[in-house]
């Protein structure tokens, strides 16, 4: 069995148990931890309550580290306390939402504990949106204080306000003034701020369409952050967390954040991801474990290798994403000793962790989910007779439900129309109700999965599925492939859509050999028949690949600027794509 189809069988488990056997006492007080947290969503508790009173226990242990500046949590407590008085005497009060538009830096992370001290909502919006886009995500939030970074002006004037929302400029004449006079005794509101209340808005990413704002509550923050900064990373107070990622994401603010929190130890904030720079700051900031999205791993292993490679005391990585094909290579040449691959969403009930410490795959999860039978081409799940939905067999591919309870509520988005379409009902019994994730994974047996594509990405050609993952996995083992984007385009006349790639490529193109290469590597129906070269991809603010203007640009000469190929013969490989070539595949004439 191939790596990309890997399972997991009970060997690996075990194998996995006994490693963990020295961190019993670790495991045993996350899990007491995280027991606790569940027993009763109801009561009080808070990350503004955790952070006082990891000031009061721990006040000189170090918090947060950015540049060249160091703040314990004593500090840290007492700067977000400033900002929760200055929002209150703008009339921020529990429930109502306030927020962010700034880059990466401490402000972001003391303006947001400052907020859920109130029982406020920090709406974490992406500062690389602009104008409508950002307009939408600000309606979502229907916060009553913006607070605008000095760096994040260009952005703010693509604003339209009403005139009800109060702008807080993070300048030393604005918040930073206010923020002087400002008391730094914990505020009264946080200890009535209880585990239900949301916390925050995160934003999908809008690979598809306008983002969404997923609610995220201090119960799901604070379980994700015990449950993968104690009882799975298993780090302790003198860990160092690094992560460049954006604090708009949830691998930095709740992952990161939440398990540096839930544990403890420290957090090393870039301002955002540099390969070139990646290894270096780990260095300075002698962390020893951080947190990855998959394509910052591949932008690492394609920098020229260095002699420091191994220079550096991280010993543990966290985060999603992270490709099969090079999850090997990946840990070899930097020296990780255990990579903790997780799958979430900001808006999903459940997460899987891979707590035992195996390789390729996303983990384990002790919830109610069900990998079911899909069909891509009308991009729904599979209903019998009765109409009720089937499981895949181990080894399996299909769509990732998880069911949806009291223990495990879903919090939904803003809107509620986008919650209710999230939801599947009647799918093994009468009245019982589900979560789509939206995802295709691989039911890998003993509660584990391996994430293989997004609904909508993967596509049926010649009667088959065909995972864009898979395909981007084959071209970026060609010798100067940089990045590779796929998808599926309509050609008339056919069903379903043709594979179809946009790449990124350092040096020449030559289609005969990566036709050659192709079909060596990709079942027939899986090669791409058609060919786009682009000078860079467009990628959102978490290098994932915007793909649906390019699929609305398809492959028509008239469309397209880039240099366009066609795999029009098997022999020739990929020839450039002229208008008489797209007539005639159009109307038939050329079936490919």
């Amino acid at each position: 069995m191939s790596d990309s189809a890997h399972t997991v069988s009970f060997r690996d488990i075990a194998r996995g148990v006994l490693r963990g056997i020295p961190d019993t006492f670790k495991l045993t007080k996350g899990a007491l931890h995280l027991a606790w947290l569940s027993l009763s969503p109801e009561r009080v508790g808070s990350l503004g309550l955790m952070l006082e009173k990891l000031a009061e226990n721990h006040g000189d242990d170090s918090a947060l580290l950015f540049d060249d500046r160091r703040w314990n949590y004593r500090e840290f407590n007492a700067w977000a306390n400033r900002h929760a008085h200055a929002l209150r005497k703008h009339g921020v009060k529990s429930g109502d939402a306030v927020a962010l538009l700034m880059e990466n830096r401490p402000e972001v992370l003391a303006a947001v504990a400052g907020t859920v001290k109130l029982g406020g909502i920090a709406g974490m919006l992406n500062h690389n949106q602009r104008g409508e886009t950002l307009m939408h995500s600000l309606a979502l939030t229907k916060a009553k204080v913006l607070i605008v970074g000095e760096e994040c002006r260009d952005a703010f004037a693509t604003l339209k306000l009403d005139a009800g929302i109060t702008v807080l400029w993070d300048s030393d004449g604005g918040l930073r003034a206010e923020l002087a006079r400002s008391s730094v005794a914990n505020p009264k509101e946080t200890q009535s701020v209880i585990l239900r209340q949301p916390c925050f808005y995160i934003f999908t990413s809008g690979t598809t369409g306008l983002p969404k704002a997923s609610v995220m509550t201090h119960y799901r923050w604070l379980r994700g952050g015990v449950g993968l900064g104690e009882l799975t990373l298993r780090l302790t107070r003198d860990d160092i967390l690094y992560c460049p990622l954006p604090l708009y994401h949830n691998n930095a603010l709740t992952v990161s954040w939440g398990s540096v929190i839930g544990s403890g130890g420290s957090l090393a904030l870039g301002r955002k991801f540099s390969a070139s720079r990646f290894w270096d700051e780990v260095r300075k900031y002698d962390a020893t474990a951080f947190c990855y999205i998959g394509e910052i791993c591949r932008y690492l292993l394609n920098q020229p290798a260095s002699p420091k490679d191994r220079t550096h005391r991280v010993t543990k990585m966290v985060g999603n994403g992270l490709r099969t094909e090079i999850w090997d290579d990946f840990v070899a040449r930097f020296g990780i000793q255990q990579v903790f691959e997780f799958y979430g969403a900001s808006e999903c009930n459940v997460a899987f962790v891979n707590g035992f410490g195996l390789s390729k795959t996303a983990g384990y999860c002790p919830m109610s989910f069900a990998v079911v039978e899909f069909d891509a081409e009308n991009e729904t799940p599979k209903r019998d007779a009765n109409g009720f939905m089937k499981k895949v067999a181990k080894g399996g591919v299909g769509l990732l439900i998880t069911e949806i309870s009291e223990r495990n509520p879903f919090d939904g988005y803003t809107d509620k129309k986008a919650s209710e379409a999230k939801l599947l009902k009647d799918v093994f019994a009468q009245g019982d109700c589900w979560f789509n994730t939206g995802d295709l994974v691989r039911d890998q047996g003993y509660k584990h999965i391996q994430f293989v594509d997004r609904v909508g990405d993967t596509f049926r050609w010649k009667g088959e599925n065909v995972a864009t993952t898979e395909i981007e996995a084959a071209l970026n083992k060609f010798e100067g492939v940089e990045q590779a984007c796929v998808y599926g385009v309509q050609i008339p006349g056919t069903d379903g859509r043709a594979g179809m790639a946009a790449l990124t490529i350092n040096g020449s193109f030559d289609g005969k050999l990566l036709a050659a290469h192709l079909q060596n590597e990709l079942p027939a129906y899986a090669v791409p028949l058609f060919i786009r070269l682009r000078a860079e991809q467009d990628v959102t603010g978490t290098f994932k690949f915007r793909k649906v203007e390019l699929k609305n640009e398809g492959f028509d000469p008239a469309k397209i600027r880039d240099p366009l190929y066609g795999l029009l013969d098997k022999v020739n490989g990929y020839e450039p794509m002229t208008t008489a070539a797209f007539i005639a595949i159009s109307k038939g004439d050329i079936r490919l």
